[in-house]
């Protein structure tokens, strides 16, 4: 599978953008308050927290939900969507990856996102823009092929529940991008961040290391596609394999999710969102550490 030549754009090309209709910009941050204090001019804020994720059940919000969504942001179904935001993209990587659950065609994100736009010292605006509604279709159709529940998980690895080991197939691949601390269970949490309601710590049998800025350079770019190549096989985790990759709640893996898939054309790479806030609490599931 060929890597996606529309997967990221430029701030040039965001820039010239600006103005079309055809296009939707959205800012999606970790900080869901920095939209307010200054934002590329016509970008719309989509927050991580209530606008995607279903306000009762663990989970995203549903089709309807996302149709309304799509709606008020003025999308339509051939709207061009382009994401950025702070921290290496982290959270704009979450929100396409969410897109491309409800089939969203064209999704597209700002390389360098927030911090590039700002270092280049291009315009920003305190305005929220006014966008006139759509009518988005209600998404059809299954996310089976980029996300992946416990069950498939526990498959994944050739283990079931209450059995201690596990046997990953040759032309299977597992990635846990959290830190080194969360991968060797000595903390159940992000480094710098509160202490998370997780009762184990460790990673799921099989799962190779590799952190998600890895594929960030200091200026908050990906690393080009020899370096992540290079990252990737470097550990076991080639484009032949199925590859499942995973984080705390599915949002750094997004990140990865979106290297893989998108940058580097793996053809068969699914998100585990539940990850290890659902993994970290369930019963007689494997842990290594």
């Amino acid at each position: 599978m060929p890597a996606n030549p529309n997967a990221l754009v430029s701030t040039d090309w965001v820039a010239d953008h600006l103005n079309d209709p055809n296009v939707r910009v959205l800012e999606s941050n970790e900080d869901v308050l920095l939209y307010e204090t200054g934002h590329a001019p016509g970008a719309q804020k989509l927050d991580w927290h209530a606008d995607l994720n279903d306000p009762v059940t663990r989970d995203f919000i549903g089709r309807q939900a996302f149709a309304q969504l799509a709606s008020r942001l003025g999308i339509g179904p051939d709207t061009t969507v382009v994401f950025y935001g702070d921290r290496n993209n982290w959270w704009a990587a979450y929100a396409y990856w969410i897109f491309k659950l409800y089939g969203h065609g064209d999704t597209r994100i700002m390389d360098g996102g927030r911090a590039k736009w700002l270092a280049e010292g291009r315009p920003t605006t305190k305005d929220t823009p006014s966008v006139q509604a759509t009518n988005y279709p209600t998404p059809s159709g299954s996310d089976a092929a980029i996300r992946a529940f416990q069950d498939d998980v526990l498959g994944f690895i050739g283990s079931r529940r209450g059995e201690r080991g596990a046997s990953l197939a040759a032309n299977r691949a597992l990635v846990d991008v959290r830190s080194p601390g969360e991968y060797s269970g000595q903390v159940t949490h992000m480094p710098d961040y509160p202490q998370e309601g997780v009762l184990r710590g460790g990673h799921i049998p099989g799962a190779q290391s590799i952190p998600w800025a890895q594929a960030a350079n200091p200026d908050q770019t990906f690393k080009s596609p020899a370096e992540l190549k290079a990252l990737y096989e470097g550990k076991g985790v080639s484009p032949d394999k199925e590859v499942v990759v995973y984080c705390r709640i599915g949002e750094r893996s997004s990140h990865t999710w979106f290297v893989l898939h998108e940058l580097l054309g793996y053809e068969n790479v699914r998100n585990y969102d539940g990850s290890w806030t659902e993994w970290g609490n369930s019963v007689r599931v494997p842990i290594e550490k």
